[in-house]
């Protein structure tokens, strides 16, 4: 006995309502609506920090073609983050490290 193939049901195929939002609920004592509002924040920040992060490989391989070492920009970078006193720590503890291992 053969069966029609059309009597299936077909899954649909992908359209434009594919890209809508799921329905939101609050389920179990969470709000689902205010989830779903901050998953899609972090979602765009997510994105945002993905194009910058973009931007700034650019400017590293922009300054590494014009003769910078990227590594001791990084370094730098980096120390110009800390406060004075981190950074006079950070500076003394290297030091009293090289010392060690005789590399003073």
């Amino acid at each position: 006995m053969s069966e029609n193939v059309a009597s299936f049901p077909v899954a649909d195929s992908p359209s434009a309502h594919d890209n809508e939002q799921p329905k939101t609920q609050d389920v179990g004592g969470v709000a689902g609506q205010r989830l779903a509002s901050f998953i899609e924040r972090i979602e765009r920040l997510e994105e945002e920090k993905a194009a910058l992060m973009e931007d700034i490989k650019e400017v590293y391989a922009e300054a590494k073609g014009v003769g910078f070492d990227v590594k001791t920009m990084r370094k730098l970078i980096s120390l110009r983050k800390m406060d004075t006193e981190k950074r006079r720590e950070a500076d003394e503890l290297l030091e009293l490290y090289k010392a060690a291992v005789g590399l003073a």
